[in-house]
């Protein structure tokens, strides 16, 4: 039976209030000042020092500004440097934007295929309200990006350049789900009067054209063939006529998805486990949303390894906890909320992910690491923010905060142990669309 505060629970709050020592000092700091500025803590920025003795070479920050194309833009990130090196171009930038477009044509095929698997359920069917609720947003994968890539190929940032809509997509989020939820309700009326798949397809596909319309509205129209133009940084004139996407792909950037794979700290799974996501895998016949599951030290390894060869890598993480991020600071000693509500705020990162506390958020890429007598210490950080925070762009992440918010990385195979090599090797997991990776 449930209980109800009382005159006399309150009275007894009050009193414990007055009696917690500076109280009405604290409350006047935060209330003046916020919770996170006034949990500052100034001594950690001794551990601050932006020095590495490990970097990866890297160019300009790239800038996502109000979209949620994190995981895209770091997946280009860790791939355009071997382009930015073959051409002598120390900026070069791929078209996020090109990829961008086929990314949500594609989402909006999975999602009508989606509501036509699902026609029959019930409208409170827990799979279904998922795939709903889901729609068309902006987020996403390093496999879904290395699919996209794959199929659609590359193209650099000047023959598709970012739109108003491309780098604010709220608006059009939400004009592009409502058409899908109308849809929606349509394909579920048809599939009650009996219509045949066949004929939940066709009215399928003459929506996606209505979708893909509204598309080249929002990003632009992208092409199919393109000459590609450019002054290297000795300010030498190259062109390179009649490229396709694909083409540019094969011809200036080694890439094979099946090179890659991904390594997951989630203690709330079964250590040395081999998952995968189905409820992500939106690019039909592309790669796999799949992982193995082992320990810290094990990514930190990894991620040492790849930048030793002067490769960086891509990481998820749950980028909103104990950031600064205007100084680009990631550090869990930089700020001390638990001290300053005078209260004990500890999960651990098993904890935090069974109780939703946790969540893989952010996508970015290690760009440098500093090895003290073989261990890191902290670890440099290339963020899609633009070059007004932090460090031009790039943040600081300590070694302690690795450890509390990194979930995932993305290496090179080759970096695999024989161990991680074998978990590779069996059977395959499922994970349900609402598990704590999701």
């Amino acid at each position: 039976m449930s209980e109800d505060l009382t005159l006399k629970d309150l009275a007894s709050f009050e009193e414990a209030y007055q009696q917690t020592p500076l109280a009405n000092v604290l409350a006047r700091t935060v209330q003046e000042n916020g919770v996170v500025k006034a949990s500052k803590n100034y001594a950690a920025k001794k551990n601050h020092d932006r020095t590495f003795s490990i970097e990866v070479k890297t160019g300009k920050i790239t800038n996502q500004k109000k979209s949620g194309r994190c995981w895209l833009f770091a997946t280009l990130n860790v791939l355009r440097q071997q382009v930015a090196d073959k051409l002598k171009v120390k900026d070069f930038e791929f078209s996020q934007n090109y990829d961008s477009f086929y990314d949500r044509l594609e989402k909006t095929n999975f999602y009508y295929e989606k509501m036509i698997e699902l026609a029959d359920r019930p409208n409170d069917d827990r799979e279904y309200l998922f795939y709903l609720d889901w729609g068309n947003s902006d987020g996403g994968q390093f496999a879904n990006g290395a699919a996209l890539i794959e199929k659609y190929g590359l193209v650099p940032k000047s023959v598709m350049p970012e739109t108003y809509t491309s780098e604010h997509t709220a608006e059009l989020n939400d004009v592009l789900n409502l058409k899908l939820k109308k849809d929606t309700v349509t394909l579920r009326q048809m599939h009650q009067d009996g219509a045949s798949d066949e004929e939940l397809r066709t009215f399928k596909k003459e929506q996606m054209k209505d979708v893909y319309r509204m598309l080249v509205y929002a990003f632009g129209q992208p092409p199919v063939e393109f000459d590609f133009e450019y002054r290297d940084d000795d300010n030498n004139y190259h062109i390179d006529r009649h490229l396709t996407p694909k083409d540019f792909l094969e011809k200036y950037v080694d890439f094979k998805a099946e090179d890659y794979t991904s390594l997951v700290d989630a203690p709330d799974h079964e250590l040395g486990g081999h998952f995968n996501m189905p409820s992500q895998e939106y690019i039909f016949n592309g790669p796999k949303v799949d992982f193995l599951t082992v320990a810290t030290k094990e990514l930190k390894d990894a991620v040492i390894a790849q930048l030793k060869d002067g490769k960086a890598v891509w990481f998820g993480c749950d980028v909103l906890k104990d950031m600064d991020r205007k100084e680009g600071i990631l550090d869990t000693e930089y700020f001390k909320q638990d001290e300053l509500f005078g209260l004990d705020l500890a999960l651990d990162k098993k904890k935090r992910l069974e109780s939703r506390e946790a969540a893989c958020s952010h996508a970015m890429a290690f760009t440098g690491v500093d090895l003290v007598e073989g261990k890191p210490t902290k670890w440099k950080v290339e963020n899609s923010w633009g070059d007004e925070n932090g460090d031009k762009g790039y943040f600081i992440m300590t070694d302690a905060w690795f450890d509390a918010y990194v979930y995932e990385i993305i290496v090179d195979k080759k970096y695999l142990t024989k161990a991680q090599q074998e978990i590779a090797a069996k059977a395959v997991k499922p994970l349900a669309p609402w598990d704590s990776l999701a």
